[in-house]
């Protein structure tokens, strides 16, 4: 008789993953992708880091290659913290800052210490496709609000804090994944004023704060909501994603929780990584770094725009972004996501359908574009082809 396996309820709570179809498509032979969401291989400094390494392993090795503590080394910590005191105003210290495997883990880890199933939490929409399932696993109830240009809307914000017990709210205000949407500083502090009248804490997910193309920082809205704001930031876009070195930045009741629930999960992250990292930046200028990479990122964005504009036809729509990595389009009516994205594997180009990232069901007139990883001529000749597929299917 074969095995029955018996699996947690928890696990039928997962939103149907379209990642998998994803990657095995993208990587198809001739398939140009906007699909994934990867930082620029180009713009990786692998020498840097390489040199990065061997001083660790040859000064420091016993001691990076053994176990170390749950909250993360120390000196790296503490360059978090004296980053966002000077970048951003945060009253920033080391004891505040955990770090992480990758921002993605901060997803998991949060919603396991502050949601019980049943419990209510918001995010946006449409909301990033990570948090999505991550949260899905401990089986809360999930609100959504619309984001417009400028951030959510601040009336469906009011009225959801008003009539739920929000555990917490989710949101990413710069560059947000998916749309490319960056909120302003009239919105991050209208936020702040409405969660001040709650108990709800606002998870601000930071993975993009450093890719603006004009760079200059905006305010994160935790620095408007002291005591009740979370935030989680990331080396991977703007150094490398393979290192996965991200971080948590909370007030202390809350990153206690979180490290029990980090100690459980895993001891620690990669302790030869956080030293190499810390190394890195210590010898390198993490401002002219970011720099750099947001204008190739800001060069490849503005090709895009502008062959959506040229190309497409005037029906459909698009974002504009300030920074990130991502842009989001609304197709002519009438036009299915899945639809295109079928036909654009045919037509050698991958996108990602808006479906997956609406826990409504919501979104099959959305596309989402990905600009950092392809170079111009990909660019160029992707577009050319979504056009085809667009016209074809209209």
């Amino acid at each position: 008789m074969p095995m029955e396996y018996h699996f947690a309820r928890r696990m039928r709570c997962i939103p149907p993953s379209f990642l998998g179809e994803l990657f095995r498509v993208s990587s198809q032979p001739g398939v140009i992708s906007f699909a994934g969401g990867l930082p620029g291989a180009d713009v990786i400094d692998v020498a840097g880091i390489a040199e990065a390494s061997r001083h660790v392993l040859e000064e420091e090795g016993r001691t990076a290659l053994q176990y170390s503590t749950t909250d993360g080394y120390l000196p790296l910590r503490e360059y978090i913290a004296d980053r966002y005191r000077r970048r951003l105003g945060l009253p920033a210290t080391a004891g505040e800052i955990q770090i992480v495997n990758g921002s993605q883990q901060c997803l998991d880890l949060v919603a396991r210490i502050l949601t019980d199933p049943g419990d209510h939490i918001g995010m946006e929409r449409p909301g990033y496709l990570g948090a999505i399932e991550a949260f899905s696993l401990c089986e809360p109830v999930i609100h959504t609000v619309p984001l417009h240009d400028d951030g959510p809307d601040l009336a469906c914000f009011s009225d959801l804090l008003g009539k739920h017990p929000l555990r917490f709210f989710y949101g990413i205000p710069n560059s947000q994944n998916p749309s490319g949407r960056t909120y302003s500083e009239e919105s991050r502090r209208a936020i702040a004023e409405i969660v001040q009248e709650t108990d709800t804490l606002f998870y601000e997910d930071d993975a993009f704060g450093e890719l603006f193309f004009d760079g200059r920082a905006r305010p994160p809205v935790t620095r408007f909501l002291p005591g009740q704001g979370i935030m989680s930031g990331s080396f991977s876009k703007i150094i490398a994603p393979g290192m996965r070195i991200g971080w948590l930045y909370a007030p202390q009741p809350v990153l206690a929780q979180f490290n029990c629930a980090k100690q459980a999960a895993d001891l620690h992250s990669n302790f030869l990584c956080q030293m190499v990292l810390h190394r890195y930046l210590a010898t390198h200028d993490l401002d002219s770094l970011a720099r750099a990479v947001s204008r190739v990122y800001g060069e490849r964005c503005r090709l895009m725009c502008e062959l959506l504009d040229d190309l497409m036809p005037a029906e459909m729509t698009h974002t504009t972004p300030e920074g990130g990595m991502f842009l989001m389009c609304t197709l002519p009516r009438g036009t299915s996501s899945m639809e295109v994205f079928s036909r654009g594997v045919q037509e050698g180009v991958a996108v990602l359908p808006g479906v997956p990232f609406c826990v409504d069901g919501s979104g099959d007139d959305t596309i989402r574009l990905n600009f950092s990883s392809a170079g111009e001529e990909a660019i160029r000749e992707g577009m050319t082809r979504l056009a085809r597929v667009i016209r074809d299917l209209g």
